[in-house]
């Protein structure tokens, strides 16, 4: 089965570069952009290689995984590019839903089919990772951002040994494959890409990520480097930094980390 893009994609002018396996889907959408591809276009594939994730990591999409890039030539900062994100965690969580109907079903309000949305890109099942996004940008002629929004899910199979314990839609009872899995996430990206709108719709897309939001409320560590804060998780504030509420009533915003849970805060376990 070839992929394809959903009806809503199609209509709001999205194009589509599949492939059978390449290195990476986010490489790809950069190196095109850097020959003057503007987009808006998909790259997907259900074997990725050579993909990474945030601070380098390798991120490889074994056959019948979804690795996708969409590649969006746009005239903002890169602050404001950064909250692209955030559309991009709830057009996948949309579209994670879809596919899952019968499988949550059956699973009779499993924790395990619970989606949410992990800060800063990571998307959960219960308390396992399921997806990843990775957002990199560069300036292009003309003085506007090339920016491609790397998503990768675990479709037939997740990696072991990883920080964060993973899963796979198959391990949970999710029989659907990437084809069918990537049609529903372009209609969602299509849908939120356009309250984002640039980010003049940002205040909306962190009113629906934070009902969203893994571990709002609760105790969380935030790992940047060798130093750590921990506190509260209040909220995600309009630049989309995420605010932790230290013991003396102290918020403190933090731009990038890794974020561990509740007990597993000071083990880092999670």
């Amino acid at each position: 089965m070839a992929f394809t893009l959903g009806p809503r994609a199609i209509s709001a002018g999205y194009r589509l570069a599949g492939f059978d396996q390449i290195g990476s889907t986010n490489a790809e959408a950069m190196a095109r952009a850097r020959d003057g591809e503007y987009g808006p276009m998909w790259f997907v594939t259900s074997e990725q290689t050579a993909g990474r994730g945030r601070r380098h990591r390798p991120w490889v999409a074994p056959r019948g995984n979804l690795a996708s890039s969409i590649l969006e030539v746009i005239d903002v900062s890169p602050a404001v590019a950064a909250t692209l994100g955030f559309a991009a965690g709830l057009a996948l969580e949309t579209a994670l839903q879809k596919v899952s109907i019968e499988a949550s079903l059956r699973s009779a309000g499993s924790d395990d089919m619970k989606y949410s949305l992990k800060w800063p890109n990571d998307v959960l099942a219960g308390r396992q990772k399921l997806a990843g996004i990775l957002l990199e940008a560069e300036a292009v002629p003309g003085g506007r951002l090339a920016v491609v929004v790397g998503i990768g899910t675990n479709v037939v199979a997740a990696p072991e040994g990883t920080p964060t314990p993973a899963t796979s839609l198959a391990a949970l009872g999710v029989q659907v494959g990437a084809e069918d899995l990537f049609a529903e996430l372009s209609d969602a990206w299509a849908g939120f890409r356009g309250i984002w709108d640039d980010g003049r719709g940002f205040d909306e897309i962190r009113r629906q990520w934070l009902e969203r939001a893994a571990g709002l409320g609760q105790p969380v560590t935030v790992r940047t480097g060798a130093a750590s804060v921990a506190g509260i998780f209040d909220t995600i504030d309009e630049q989309g930094c995420l605010i932790i509420r230290q013991a003396d009533g102290h918020r403190v915003p933090i731009s990038a980390g890794d974020v561990y849970f509740g007990s597993a805060a000071s083990a880092g376990a999670i």
